[in-house]
This record gives C-alpha cells, sequence and structure tokens, in this order.
C-alpha cells in the first residue's frame, strides 16, 4: 500500500468568516458562489481589542531574518519541509525560503492572483488561482495546470506524487503530480451548505483524511473510496445556518490523533487507528487548533483560549488576556503556544498556565497564516506580505 509523504503544513489564517457557500448554488451561479450573511458576524460590529498589558519576557527570542511578499489576501497555508519554508503571495508568486537564512531556493509564478496554497512536499508545490485552475510546479518549473469545477480556499495537498484538491463545494479531487491526469473524484451528499473557507485534506499513514461536513472521513488515496466515517460533533440548531459546522483546517496530527475544530459549535479529536471519536467539547470558533501530544489550543470568536489536554479533552487552562485581537490559529512548540493577531503581534504563551512569555511586533497589519516552524525557526506572515522569521536564543 502506498504511504503518502505529506509536506509539513501547519497553518491557515482566516478573518472571521460570515459567509457560505451554497451546494445547491453551484450548479445556479456561474461564479459558483452564494453569499448568506450570519447574523451574529454581520450585526453589531465586533469590540474593540483588547489593550495589550505590559510583557516582562521569560523567555529569550528574536527576530533572525524577513522577506517580503506582494501582500496575502487569500488563506495562506504555509508548507514547511526539507529545511525550507513554501510560501505565497496574492499575486501568484510562488517561493521556497531557507529556513536557517531566508534565502530564495527558487521562485516561481502562477500568473495570476491566488485563493488558495501553497501545498508542497518538498519537490513539487501547487496552488489554486482566483480562475479555478490548480496549478502544478517542480521548484521553479511550471508542471502543468487543471481546471477547477468549483471556487477553492483549502490549500491542496500533495503527497505519494498525488495532488489532493477540495473545493468550497467539498468535492475531493486526485491528480498525478507528472502530468496532471484527473485520477478520482470524491462526493458525498451532505449539508446544503458548506463554509467558504478552508476545510481539512491532510494524510494519516496511507490514508486520505478529508472533513466533510462535521465529520473526518478516511479515503483509500489510490481509489478515492471510503475507508472509514468519524463525526466530531452533531448538528445543533433549527435552521440550515445555525447547524452548519464544517471542520475548519488545517487538521492537527499529533501521531495517531488527529484533531479538528467544527465551525462554531465544537473541538474534537479522533483516535485513527482504529477510527473512532476520541472526545468532543462545545467550543464556539472559526480557526483551526493547533497542539502536540500533550495539548490541543485555540481562541473561540472572542479570542478566549482555551488549551485542552489531548488525551481525554479536559480542559487544562483558559487565557482571556488577548480578547477581540484577531487570533490566529495557533502553533505549539515544545512547551510554547504561539499566536499572531490583527497588529501583527506574535504572542508567546506558555503552554503550562497560559501566561504570556514574551510579544514580538511584525509590519502592524493581521498575521494571517497559522505560523509554522522548520527546526528552531518559526515563521509567521502578514496581510501586508510581511514574512518574518523568529528563533529562540
Amino acid at each position: 500500500m502506498m504511504q503518502l509523504r505529506i509536506a509539513e503544513v501547519l497553518g491557515t489564517k482566516v478573518p472571521p468568516i460570515s459567509r457560505l457557500l451554497s451546494r445547491a448554488a453551484i450548479t445556479r451561479l456561474s461564479a459558483g458562489v452564494l453569499l448568506v450573511s450570519l447574523g451574529a458576524c454581520s450585526s453589531g460590529g465586533r469590540p474593540n481589542p483588547t489593550p495589550l498589558e505590559p510583557v516582562q519576557p521569560q523567555i529569550a527570542g528574536r527576530q533572525v531574518w524577513s522577506v517580503r511578499l506582494d501582500s496575502v489576501r487569500f488563506p495562506l497555508a504555509v508548507a514547511a519541509r526539507d529545511g525550507q519554508f513554501v510560501i505565497a503571495g496574492t499575486d501568484g508568486t510562488v517561493m521556497a525560503l531557507d529556513a536557517q537564512n531566508g534565502a530564495i531556493r527558487w521562485r516561481a509564478q502562477a500568473g495570476r492572483s491566488l485563493s488558495a496554497g501553497v501545498g508542497s512536499d518538498g519537490r513539487y508545490a501547487a496552488v489554486v488561482t482566483t480562475a479555478n485552475e490548480l496549478v502544478v510546479f517542480e521548484r521553479e518549473t511550471r508542471l502543468w495546470s487543471a481546471p477547477l469545477n468549483s471556487r477553492t480556499s483549502t490549500a491542496p495537498l500533495v503527497a505519494g506524487e498525488r495532488v489532493f484538491v477540495m473545493g468550497v463545494d467539498r468535492v475531493v479531487h486526485a491528480f498525478d503530480v507528472l502530468d496532471g491526469r484527473r485520477l478520482w473524484t470524491y462526493r458525498r451528499a451532505g449539508e446544503p451548505l458548506t463554509l467558504a473557507q478552508p476545510g481539512v485534506v491532510a494524510a494519516y499513514k496511507d490514508t486520505l483524511v478529508v472533513g466533510q461536513g462535521a465529520s473526518l472521513v478516511g479515503l483509500d488515496p489510490l481509489k478515492g473510496t471510503l475507508r472509514w466515517d468519524v463525526p466530531v460533533t452533531s448538528p445543533r440548531g433549527t435552521n440550515e445556518v445555525e447547524r452548519l459546522n464544517d471542520l475548519v483546517g488545517p487538521l492537527l496530527r499529533a501521531g495517531d490523533t488527529l484533531c479538528a475544530r467544527a465551525f462554531q459549535t465544537a473541538v474534537g479529536c479522533v483516535s485513527a487507528d482504529p477510527a473512532r471519536l476520541r472526545w468532543s467539547r462545545l467550543a464556539g470558533g472559526h480557526n483551526a487548533v493547533g497542539g502536540n501530544a500533550e495539548l490541543v489550543a485555540g481562541a473561540d470568536a472572542s479570542d478566549r483560549i482555551t488549551a485542552w489536554r489531548s488525551g481525554a479533552g479536559e480542559i487544562a487552562w483558559t487565557n482571556e488576556r488577548l480578547l477581540y485581537r484577531g487570533l490566529s490559529a495557533p502553533l505549539v512548540v515544545g512547551k510554547t503556544v504561539i499566536f499572531g493577531d490583527l497588529e501583527g503581534q506574535v504572542h508567546f504563551l506558555s503552554s503550562i498556565d497560559g501566561r504570556v512569555q514574551l510579544r514580538l511586533p511584525t509590519d502592524g497589519t493581521p498575521v494571517v497564516a497559522q505560523p509554522v516552524v522548520s527546526g528552531t525557526t518559526t515563521l509567521v506572515v502578514t496581510r501586508a506580505g510581511g514574512v518574518y522569521a523568529f528563533r529562540p536564543e
């Protein structure tokens, strides 16, 4: 059985979502998109960000290098693999940066602005343009492109010499990475509404893991057939909008445990071998969770941070000192939990008790991707296209 080689795609930062995609609308609208406002998100306005308290550094760290992209106005996932970060900008620029010093290893151009990316296994990289075109590179060489049937906001997964793509309609496609042949398509009847924000496309050993509604679904990557289906939570509410609970990507994988947030409803973890629900906890929020073998952490819609113990889902700690600061999905590295915010501040919290141990600035614009790590270098990316690498001392 083929073993999937998955790039360490650790993050996507997306602003709070107030728009949904109707699957039924795909057949009626040439753009394929129906926008629906969520009353809770679109009325009343958001409270002002909580002012930052002075921080006496408890750990040492500093910025070690930076580069700049055009901008990042799409759901960016940064791939960290083989000592490099693969990133992309709104204008279609794709490039690999040396994690140690920020040197550009290669640079390519998709030819159009981007709607999703980047997926990479270290050799191949894939993005999706606003023209619904999947573009695949072998380092700086553009190999091929293929049209997609729907808008895409989830970064492609490049693994096992295949490229896996999921549109906002949650239909999954597999392509041969060498020549672009479409190998199979997976469709599952589901909820009439889906989120127009990144979903889950990941790998666990020889299984492709995708989000379908509130379920984690395991597929055979060779055939696109179903292996298992585990709901993370159950629908709640009296109408389709209230019952919307799509899984938000990227997926957190820690050993054989797979964890994800269900939009506005819950955070849960699934054991992949055998496939079963390990735990699920009610928790609002729009962004993905981060974590490791001991801890799962994330911020809710008001940016109240909660950390759960990975084993059974008990709350380890909470932090309400960064409310309404537009926090990114977090990265958990060792004993540190790292969030970016809407003012470009990077917050380093203790994984033991949630206290802020260090704060470092960027360019003053929102951090738009989940922080990622390669070796001892942590990378964050901002809306203005600032790419900042930090390292402990």
